[in-house]
């Protein structure tokens, strides 16, 4: 499920929950176990501040989920994925589907910042499978 709690940049959330769609089912997950809220950078940056303690909006932000089947939620902030996909010079859309892979593989369990690099190797597989490079 994708929702866009954002107006200030324009998203295609139907192309996005298609997307999302593909991803939960190339990693075999039910369907519901995650959600996707696009937000603004004040919005991801009060998430940021209140739960990771730093003082700064952030591209993707995961919050798993306390017990109700769910894996949990992941956050997206548009106005950040718009510069990174200018920076990286893709789309905004493929740049938000980056992070939603992102985020999703930390609800399953991958910590980029503690493994030995499995995320970074799962991560560019579904990369290739799902057409994003």
């Amino acid at each position: 499920m994708i929702i866009n709690c954002q107006r200030g940049i324009r998203v295609n959330a139907a192309a996005l929950g298609r997307f999302a769609a593909r991803l939960r089912r190339a990693l075999r997950l039910r369907p519901h176990s995650f959600a996707v809220a696009l937000v603004s950078h004040q919005r991801s940056a009060a998430l940021n501040r209140r739960y990771r303690r730093r003082p700064y909006a952030t591209d993707v932000l995961s919050f798993a989920a306390e017990g109700n089947g769910a894996l949990g939620d992941v956050v997206i902030s548009v106005p950040t994925a718009r510069r990174n996909a200018r920076r990286y010079r893709h789309g905004l859309e493929e740049e938000i589907k980056l992070l939603m892979l992102h985020g999703v593989l930390h609800l399953v369990g991958y910590d980029h910042e503690t493994d030995r690099g499995q995320m970074n190797r799962r991560e560019h597989a579904l990369r290739r499978r799902l057409g994003l490079e």
